[in-house]
């Protein structure tokens, strides 16, 4: 007895319908390799889940974006909004003017110049010109920054230097000052600790010779 006929409807239940995607999205994808392989087709098969994860195949002889490129070229449906033609022809400019640089890279480098027009050469080596007379204004530039930094650094040196000298002075005068006051302060204690009638008196005429 052969299986009944399965409604073809949303599945309520979400472990079933989960369970149910799984198994038949392996099928496709099953199903896909072997038409790929048993017939020489170009498959490209891509899935979303209700989750929103995706899941992909691609042939290997190809690629998702020439398959989406044959197919643009044979249905002539626009697969790109606007935004993204602009984008397109964006990154496509900007392709071409850094194709454009780099040959141009390699002219200044002297490189690839054989075919190049007398006009040509000329516009290089004025571009170089220019180029050599910038190198060399900017080296004078810096050369100047770094005497005038080595001037200040001098200028500096020396005030510091000055500082210095001063201090060590105004060191060595409180130095003789505190020495003087602390010769000064050993005379009063002794003359202090000394009796009067041993102290040196000053030098007095002879009483009796006066008498």
């Amino acid at each position: 007895m052969g299986r009944g006929k399965i409604e073809i409807k949303r599945i309520e239940n979400a472990s079933n319908r989960q369970v149910t995607y799984s198994k038949r999205k392996n099928g496709i994808i099953k199903k896909a390799k072997e038409i790929t392989v048993l017939c020489d087709a170009q498959v490209s098969l891509v899935i979303f889940a209700s989750s929103g994860r995706m899941h992909e195949y691609c042939s290997p002889s190809t690629t998702v974006v020439d398959l989406l490129d044959k197919y643009h070229k044979q249905s002539g449906k626009r697969l790109w909004d606007a935004k993204h033609e602009n984008l397109s022809k964006e990154i496509d400019r900007i392709k071409k003017e850094n194709d454009s640089m780099q040959i141009e890279l390699r002219h200044l480098k002297g490189e690839d110049i054989s075919s190049l027009h007398h006009t040509e050469l000329m516009a290089i080596e004025e571009a170089l010109d220019a180029g050599l007379a910038a190198v060399r204004k900017k080296q004078m530039e810096y050369h100047s920054m770094l005497e005038q930094n080595e001037k200040m650094l001098d200028e500096e040196f020396k005030r510091l230097q000055f500082v210095l000298q001063q201090q060590e002075m105004a060191m060595g005068e409180n130095a003789m000052e505190m020495e003087n006051a602390y010769h000064q302060q050993r005379m009063r204690d002794y003359n202090f600790q000394v009796p009067f009638a041993f102290r040196v008196q000053p030098i007095q005429p002879n009483l009796q010779e006066r008498m």
